[in-house]
């Protein structure tokens, strides 16, 4: 994809965004649960976990049995989660109905895409790949894209998010991030990026209520919405 530099640009979470992750993401924390003798969680209560990395979905799956887990316990268990995950990438992984035709739409009328999620790279590019989609974006950052010092960069640091539009061959004031939870938004906020937030992702709370400038129902809404954003800007 040619880059023009400063044409306004879409940066999107992944899971819970324009993908439907919590089966396959579920399925692999119950392996993972099982086998450490841990009940497993039902979709419902993943959902609200998801969000923060793999790393994060263990340690919340082991502390919804009263359990912890740190250092090089969680260390193994996060290696063998990704292993099971990358397996099973996209057993039941779906994009998000609309999604395909928001993403020609906004091709069309010269805007550029990537993504900034808390997965990390190598499985966010291996499900956007099977999802037949990993071509239309620019840049593909996970949680261990950037380091500072040793130390991954991820979100809600908003230089996770500055540092994807850069990469993208964007510039952050023609750039808009969409997402589906406080972590987004926070990252968004602090970035001072504009952000859009969908309503059908993974959180506990509704969306609206870490204030987004606008909330979503489905991706036919995307295009109004960005337009409306624009229209601040101009």
């Amino acid at each position: 994809m040619i880059q023009i530099p400063d044409a306004p640009l879409l940066v999107f979470d992944l899971d819970g965004t324009l993908a439907e992750t919590a089966g396959d993401l579920t399925n692999t924390l119950n392996v993972i649960l099982e086998r450490e003798g841990l009940a497993p969680v039902t979709l419902d209560d993943a959902r609200k976990m998801v969000g923060a990395g793999a790393r994060a979905l263990i340690q919340r799956g082991f502390a919804a049995e009263g359990r912890s887990v740190d250092g090089a316990r969680l260390d193994k268990l996060f290696s063998d989660f990704l292993a099971h995950y990358e397996a099973h990438i996209a057993d039941v992984s779906h994009l998000y109905d609309g999604v395909t035709p928001a993403l020609d739409r906004f091709e069309a009328a010269g805007y550029g895409f990537a993504v900034c999620t808390n997965k990390v790279e190598v499985p966010s590019k291996k499900l956007l790949k099977a999802l037949g989609i990993d071509h239309r974006f620019r840049a593909i950052c996970g949680q261990d894209t950037f380091r500072d010092n040793g130390v991954n960069i991820a979100k809600p640091d908003p230089r996770m998010l500055n540092m994807t539009i850069e990469m993208s061959g964007g510039h952050p004031s023609r750039a808009i991030m969409v997402g589906d939870s406080r972590t987004d938004i926070d990252t968004a906020k602090a970035a001072g990026i504009p952000v859009i937030a969908v309503d059908f992702g993974y959180t506990d709370q509704h969306v609206s209520a870490f204030a987004p400038d606008i909330v979503i129902s489905h991706f036919d809404q995307l295009w109004d919405a960005v337009h409306t954003i624009e229209k601040t800007r101009a």
